[in-house]
């Protein structure tokens, strides 16, 4: 494991609860020992044993230097990443030099609005959507350990494309994330009065913008058009109704019933997706 984060920290508890042998590096010391103290592995020694699955978990634009430099090193026999966007992430590896036959490109579905080791769960996994993304290099032996490797996690793959991958991931990851830090942004210098009133709707339409914010730069960066594509709608929305609410009788308009029914459409399809989660894991912000 490379990279003792959240994600990092709790692919690793979870090898660990079924036993597997689990080694860690990263190049904060102090996270290192923090997930060595919690029971996800041993630090990685001088002269380990390649690994069967070496997992990178780090920002999104360090996977491809990372991953170049552990083939380097030889540390695995197949690599896999947990990073939130991955066409960007192909295409660095390929032009790094990265043997990409060894490689599949990865996205747990799961995270916390909290970061660092000491938010790890063993559990995080448990019943999520892990996306894997093949490509026409990876060779069949990669892609089996690596969906050995998500399953032993509980979760459950789902193959798609790259580019795929990153217009669905800004839909319903990366742009949700800047609607809420936007609308979490109103109250940073706001009077704690006016807070007193606030009930759960606003805590949960808020509470992915607590998530680490030089993080969110980088995801955001590496998937950057789509996201845009997606603000750029939503601004459209929220424009037209502040529009019609100025006019007389706005509350009438059609434009403020439209948006309102097509939320409680979108709403319906959103809590279909999950049949069996009434909280659904915030999508990984730790990649």
């Amino acid at each position: 494991m490379i990279g003792c984060g959240l994600i990092g920290t709790s692919v690793a508890l979870a090898l660990r609860r079924l036993g597997v042998q689990v080694t860690l590096a990263d190049h904060d010391p102090r996270s290192l020992l923090q997930a060595v103290r919690m029971g996800a592995g041993v630090a990685l020694p001088a002269e380990a044993p390649p690994a069967d699955v070496v997992v990178v978990a780090t920002p999104p634009s360090t996977v491809a230097a990372t991953l170049r430099e552990a083939q380097a090193r030889g540390l695995g026999a197949v690599y896999t990443d947990v990073a939130s966007t991955k066409a960007r992430i192909l295409g660095e590896a390929a032009l790094a030099g990265c043997d990409l036959r060894s490689y599949v490109p990865g996205h747990p579905m799961a995270g916390r609005e909290l970061s660092g080791p000491g938010a790890a769960r063993a559990d995080l996994f448990t019943d999520r959507r892990w996306a894997l993304c093949p490509h026409p290099q990876a060779s069949p032996h990669a892609m089996r350990a690596v969906g050995e490797l998500v399953a032993a996690c509980g979760a459950r793959a789902v193959l798609i494309g790259p580019q795929e991958h990153d217009r669905a991931a800004a839909a319903v990851s990366h742009a949700p994330y800047v609607v809420s830090a936007a609308l979490a942004a109103r109250f940073a210098d706001a009077d704690r009065s006016a807070l007193s009133l606030a009930g759960t709707g606003l805590w949960d339409v808020t509470r992915v913008a607590g998530s680490p914010a030089g993080l969110w730069c980088d995801i955001l960066g590496q998937n950057a058009e789509p996201v845009a594509e997606h603000l750029e709608a939503v601004a459209r929305d929220l424009a037209a109704v502040a529009s019609a609410l100025r006019a007389p009788g706005g509350t009438a308009s059609g434009a403020v019933a439209e948006l309102l029914g097509r939320g409680n459409r979108g709403r319906e399809l959103i809590v279909g997706a999950y049949p069996a989660v009434t909280e659904p894991a915030q999508e990984s912000a730790a990649a």
